[in-house]
């Protein structure tokens, strides 16, 4: 963990450069000194095709952002990691922003990890020897 989805609109896909912030999202995580570790961060976008904005009457668009982690961590922790990962977001999603009617949003989501099962190979590659 963490897990990132971002789901966002079908009418911004040619312009939204998800590979390029689905990157940004895993430095963000990456940065937070440990905290993630970082063979547990995935990250996905959703390209939403069926969805209606507001009352449908522009060409509104919205990326929202899900951010799933396991319990435990203090709140200055969690606060810092989702005030930099919503202004890494924000600063992706600025020009096109300045540009048309983007809503941009973000959810933190903690669980309890006795309701989570894993199995991972990946955190092996990151351990330090």
């Amino acid at each position: 963990m963490p897990h990132v989805i971002v789901e966002y609109t079908d009418n911004i896909a040619a312009e939204a450069r998800m590979p390029e912030l689905l990157a940004a999202i895993n430095g963000v995580l990456i940065a937070q000194g440990g905290v993630f570790p970082t063979g547990g961060i995935r990250s996905r976008a959703i390209r939403l095709t069926d969805y209606r904005v507001a009352d449908g009457a522009e060409d509104d668009a919205f990326v929202h952002v899900t951010l799933k982690i396991g319990s435990g961590r203090p709140e200055e922790v969690r606060k810092k990691a989702c005030d930099e990962l919503f202004a890494a977001i924000k600063d992706h999603f600025a020009e096109l922003f300045a540009r048309r009617y983007l809503a941009l949003s973000m959810e933190l989501i903690e669980f309890s990890e006795g309701g989570t099962y894993k199995h991972n190979n990946i955190h092996a590659r990151f351990k330090k020897a």
